[in-house]
């Protein structure tokens, strides 16, 4: 039956061209945006796991930089302690040396040693970075590494702690020798003592440093691959493919010309109607 009110041909036809433009929109879309999934209401289970592991992405970024400016603290105080583990040894081997030498001699080995003293003093304090010294104190650092984020949801933080290194103690423990005043064997033998104990803490100092240094290092490591890798993940969910989507353009668009055609045929069907009164 052919009717002027009802055009069934052309409500099918309009149907399939609403469709195929919408689906035009959302691969242009997908093309414009690089994103296959840009909202909830594209896929939800992918949209809140895509979001979620971003925000984790920026929080280790934020901390891969927080560990940068620790790790550069600590470099700089590992390299104090490293020089003055450098001149403590050399101030070790002038006490040695003065061992059983003459009252001139200790005096001017005395004058090496005090100058040895005053370039430690003077490498602890340039051994800092940005206003920061490791190097003067006992104190514990406590440095955030990550994040930890349990089935439920909830958020907690990792940590690593390293101490503090006073090179101050033992400047001052060598600045306390005093070789004009050890007269005697047993005296030249404590100042040997002092300074080769002194040497030993200068050692330890800048390998605990050193340690705490390689293990932010390593930590940063983790994090850029851990951050790649996430990001990684959230691409394969959200981003389209851009292969396919070009071929899905071109296809809607031969599909929209169909369409179209098809439409405006159906529109002329009432117009078959006027022959019958003719």
């Amino acid at each position: 039956m052919s009717s002027i009110l009802t055009n069934n041909s052309a409500m099918a036809a309009l149907q399939t061209l609403r469709a195929i433009n919408s689906d035009l929109d959302s691969t242009q879309n997908r093309i414009s945006s690089g994103l296959k999934i840009s909202s909830g209401k594209d896929n939800a289970a992918y949209f809140s796991i895509s979001e979620t592991m971003s925000g984790d992405s920026s929080m280790y970024k934020a901390i891969d930089e927080g560990l940068t400016l620790t790790m550069n603290s600590v470099s700089t105080a590992r390299l104090g302690a490293e020089n003055v583990q450098a001149v403590a040894q050399e101030f070790a081997e002038r006490v040695a040396f003065a061992q059983g030498g003459t009252a001139e001699v200790r005096a001017d080995v005395q004058a090496e040693l005090d100058e040895l003293v005053a370039r430690i003093e003077t490498t602890i304090s340039q051994s800092t970075f940005n206003g920061t010294s490791l190097v003067d104190g006992t104190g514990t650092v406590t440095v955030v590494t990550g994040i930890s984020r349990s089935s439920a949801g909830s958020v907690t933080t990792t940590t690593i702690s390293f101490s503090e290194q006073d090179l101050g103690a033992i400047a001052s423990a060598l600045a306390a020798i005093d070789l004009a005043s050890s007269s005697t064997t047993a005296l030249m033998e404590t100042d040997l003592q002092t300074a080769e104990s002194q040497l030993d803490a200068a050692i330890a100092a800048a390998t605990a440093l050193g340690i705490a240094e390689k293990s932010i290092e390593t930590q940063k490591e983790f994090l850029g691959a851990l951050t790649d890798r996430l990001d990684s993940g959230v691409g394969s969910m959200v981003d389209a493919n851009m292969e396919e989507e070009a071929a899905r353009l071109q296809s809607l668009q031969v599909q929209q010309q169909l369409a179209t055609q098809s439409l405006a045929i159906a529109n002329q069907s009432p117009q078959n109607i006027l022959s019958l009164f003719r």
